[in-house]
């Protein structure tokens, strides 16, 4: 099937989707406050420009690991799993290497709010590979589950997630149980 070329009116959302640093914005270097992938669903994206070819735009909002890890879980929850994957590889992409460092600054788990919460790349990349490891388990691909939750319980097992009814848990711990779910689901 050959595409017709678009229209000026057609690629006016594109043209006007002027990167972060051109608007006189901060963002990351090399990044614009949106990027594009190609599924749309969850609740910001309906708002969201889409380009004549169907693909929406994401909206990475200011770049933060819990603005990200945030994004993720809501587009997980509404069953957005392609949004949830490009979300939660982005927080990975963006905050693997200061998570790495926080894991390996501490011998053991903290259990104060406040220093929980000042390993936050920990927290939050921890969650996106818990994110992604259930993102994979919904779409039924179980090695790459395992290999996102053996991510987390190897590399960064203390690493903590906010559950908005007021605690913290460990997603490593979850994380353990599915493997073991997984491995066993695989060799029957």
């Amino acid at each position: 099937m050959t595409r017709k070329p678009a229209s000026l009116i057609a690629l006016l959302p594109l043209l006007l989707a002027v990167p972060a640093a051109a608007a006189g914005e901060t963002a990351a270097p090399g990044k614009t406050s949106s990027e594009t992938a190609t599924e749309p669903g969850i609740a910001e994206q309906s708002a969201a420009a889409k380009d004549p070819f169907g693909e929406v735009t994401l909206d990475f909002g200011d770049h933060s690991s819990s603005t990200l890890t945030t994004k993720a879980w809501d587009a997980f929850g509404a069953k957005s799993y392609k949004s949830a994957s490009v979300y939660a590889n982005k927080c990975i992409e963006l905050y693997r290497e200061q998570a790495m460092a926080m894991q390996k600054g501490l011998t053991s788990a903290p259990t104060e709010k406040e220093a929980i919460a000042q390993n936050w790349a920990l927290n939050d990349v921890g969650t996106c590979y818990y994110i992604l490891g259930q993102v994979h388990e919904a779409q039924g691909r179980k090695k790459e589950a395992i290999a996102a939750y053996q991510t987390l319980v190897k590399e960064l097992p203390l690493a903590h997630c906010w559950d908005t009814k007021g605690w913290y848990w460990k997603p490593a711990d979850p994380a353990r149980e599915r493997i073991k779910a997984l491995e066993f689901e695989t060799l029957e």
